[in-house]
């Protein structure tokens, strides 16, 4: 796992929708601070879809490396549009990444 590649995967693949600093704003998507150990439609003022509300998921390092391999399998009918990671490598170094600038 490589957290300087997941950050760079993070920046050119997912910083146009997510912010990830304590209070960031949501944009397409909602803010991912605190994200390990969440659940599923939990972030205050994002608007979320029915699927994503009622999902029940925790988010964890494997719920996260399954959603992120294909989100709309993973989850049908949650709004992401985001075919997803499909190398295992990628999506274990944006999860490193995350780990660290999410906590």
């Amino acid at each position: 796992m490589s957290v300087e590649n997941g950050e760079k995967l993070f920046k050119t693949r997912c910083a146009q929708c997510h912010t990830l600093n304590k209070g960031g704003s949501n944009k397409t998507g909602p803010n991912l601070h605190g994200l390990f150990g969440r659940v599923t439609g939990a972030v205050e003022g994002f608007s979320y879809s029915p699927a994503n509300k009622s999902a029940g998921v925790t988010w964890t390092e494997q719920t996260l490396f399954d959603y992120l391999e294909n989100p709309k399998k993973f989850m049908p009918g949650n709004k992401m549009a985001f075919a997803g990671f499909k190398k295992a490598e990628e999506r274990n170094d944006i999860i490193a990444y995350l780990k660290v600038s999410t906590a």
